[in-house]
């Protein structure tokens, strides 16, 4: 699952420990729709909160490097900015990597 942190805009993917972080190696993944569902009422409680906005659930695939984003949109979202790879996550070594 993923949504934007409120106070910087920040793509952030929901863990599981039940948090929110910038790292998407680091997100919750579920296999079912029943699983799916209970993990979007979790993220509830931060956006009444008003620490996220409009969170989603993505679709992700496993290959040989690990859970990756299916969809281009959510592969942007998760590696940052398409024109520098010296900025954002990608300078930083969070996200995606490829």
């Amino acid at each position: 699952m993923t949504a934007n942190r409120l106070s910087d805009g920040a793509v952030v993917y929901f863990d599981a420990a039940g948090g929110w972080s910038l790292n998407f190696a680091e997100a919750a993944t579920v296999s079912d729709r029943v699983a799916a569902e209970a993990l979007l009422d979790r993220a509830m409680p931060a956006v009444k909160a008003r620490l996220i906005i409009e969170p989603y659930l993505m679709e992700v695939a496993l290959d040989t490097d690990g859970w990756r984003p299916t969809r281009e949109r959510e592969r942007i979202r998760a590696a940052g900015p398409t024109v520098r790879r010296d900025l954002g996550k990608q300078a930083e070594g969070f996200g995606f990597k490829g």
